[in-house]
């Protein structure tokens, strides 16, 4: 008898001897194995469960077109696109219950491509030799992706790389057996925000959303937390977002490594879902610790908040720039979206005698905002602070005011 069944997906013709060694250790622990093969060129040792023809069927496609293709990319592409469908199908027809993927960099690309099909709750591990790397943007990882780096296992088995190939093959199937997928028991609101030292609506708000019933997801804004509420909002996960902290677009406008991807405020809209929006702490840009600072912001002052990060904050120019661009995207979405403009400030710090206070900076910023804000978005100035009450009243009026109008799904 065994519990979970795990799905194990690599190149059979070149990685044969570490996936049957995975798929052995989930099998010593009582799990159970159906196996996936994506190579191109060569065959597998012994037959898989779903070959490397069935995936390039299962993406319209074949073996052959992805052989006369001639390119390793092309190829690669074939076989992402089949193992998506396939992958999706199986999880919808109940087949498997986690997943572990092998590879280098081509299998770690279609890696991802296959994570970003399976639904949040289905664990998700990657074993490559590039986990970790900058050359893995944040929209390319799912919220509940795990990952281990494959050291010293690139061709065969030594006791280095069994011991990450063993752990993944743990891991993965005691997420199986331990994980409480989403049940949708309530609907979910997705909140962005940043720590409550910066802007606090967030001890207002969930409460208050609570008490009407409706259950809070809240995102660290800080690249990967942006990241995750764009996924899950891209799979309609949310009934409604607040997207009160966007500091994650003017760090990806100005060139910083902490951002959530291109998509920034753009997948709630896409998938529907209405959303509340307000400029929260996008004055600051922020800084991966370790980055150089770029040669435009030198000559303003660094602050370190920890090893990790450290911000400065934008002039003039850019916070129109900022500002434009947010009005450009949130008025792409056919939802309904509601703009609050706090004109007496954006994050704790830029309150009078604040180190971030710049009365001309939010101005000029309020003044974008309100001058190039698209005519299907409704905005509503407030003569207050982002961290007054004031501004938590008009966000719940708003939410409030969809529900009794069919707009937002009540709980």
């Amino acid at each position: 008898m065994t519990d979970k069944t795990i799905l194990v997906i690599g190149t059979y013709d070149t990685k044969n001897d570490e996936l049957e060694y995975m798929a052995d250790r989930i099998r010593f622990m009582g799990g159970a194995v159906l196996t996936m093969d994506v190579s191109v060129l060569g065959d597998p040792a012994k037959s898989t469960d779903y070959s490397k023809n069935d995936v390039a069927k299962a993406g319209g496609s074949s073996i052959q077109t992805a052989i006369d293709s001639g390119s390793e990319h092309v190829a690669m592409e074939i076989m992402s696109d089949g193992a998506c469908a396939l992958v999706k199908q199986l999880q919808a027809d109940g087949i498997f219950d986690g997943v572990v993927i092998l590879g280098g960099t081509m299998g770690t690309d279609l890696a991802l491509d296959v994570c970003q099909v399976l639904t949040l709750g289905v664990p998700k591990y990657i074993v490559s030799t590039v986990s970790f790397s900058a050359i893995i943007p944040a929209e390319r990882l799912f919220p509940d992706i795990q990952m281990i780096l494959w050291a010293g296992g690139l061709y065969g088995l030594n006791s280095i790389c069994k011991s990450s190939l063993s752990q993944a093959a743990g891991g993965v199937l005691g997420a199986a057996r331990a994980v409480e997928p989403p049940k949708g028991e309530r609907p979910i609101v997705g909140i962005t925000s940043l720590g409550t030292s910066c802007l606090k609506y967030i001890k207002v708000l969930k409460p208050a959303l609570e008490d009407r019933g409706y259950e809070v997801a809240v995102f660290h804004a800080m690249g990967m937390g942006g990241m995750a509420f764009e996924q899950i909002a891209a799979q309609k996960g949310f009934v409604c977002v607040m997207d009160f902290a966007g500091c994650e677009l003017g760090n990806l406008l100005a060139g910083s490594v902490v951002n959530a991807g291109k998509d920034r405020f753009l997948n709630a809209g896409r998938a529907g879902i209405p959303q509340i929006v307000a400029p929260g702490c996008m004055d600051l840009i922020d800084f991966a610790g370790w980055q150089e600072i770029p040669e435009a912001f030198q000559d303003r002052p660094i602050h370190t908040h920890n090893k990790l990060i450290k911000n400065t904050y934008y002039n003039i120019k850019e916070r129109r720039e900022i500002a434009r661009e947010l009005n450009q995207r949130i008025g792409e979405s056919p939802a309904p979206v509601h703009l609050i403009l706090p004109n007496k400030g954006i994050e704790e710090w830029d309150r009078p005698g604040g180190d971030c206070h710049d009365p001309e900076g939010l101005d000029a910023f309020m003044d974008e905002l309100r001058t190039t804000v698209a005519p299907s978005i409704q905005m509503t100035e407030l003569d207050c602070h982002i961290n007054d009450e004031a501004f938590t009243d008009l966000a719940m009026e708003i939410f409030d005011g969809w529900v009794s109008a069919g707009t937002v799904e009540a709980s």
